[in-house]
């Protein structure tokens, strides 16, 4: 996978916090840290995205349902959750 370089500016208070983090948990340097933080958001991100489809999916179903109409939605809800975490 080919990497593209970025420049950042950030505040010396700020990235004298991100320092002592890095040494406090371990990561190798200061792109190891800022990758893994971009990822997790980017995680985030897509896990909140995925909630609110499932809480429209929820909300589409107002009448009386059976287990095995349940189980169909619930398979569904999934899917969709699998397809945005990727």
């Amino acid at each position: 996978m080919a990497t593209e370089m970025i420049t950042l500016k950030m505040d010396n208070i700020f990235l004298e916090d991100i320092d002592n983090t890095i040494k406090k948990e371990g990561y190798q340097n200061r792109t190891e840290f800022i990758r893994d933080a971009l990822r997790e958001k980017l995680e985030e991100i897509k896990l909140k995205k995925a909630m609110m489809e499932i809480a429209h999916l929820k909300g589409a179903s107002n009448k009386k349902t059976s287990d095995r109409e349940y189980e169909k939605i619930r398979m569904k809800a999934f899917e969709e959750i699998d397809k945005n975490l990727r």
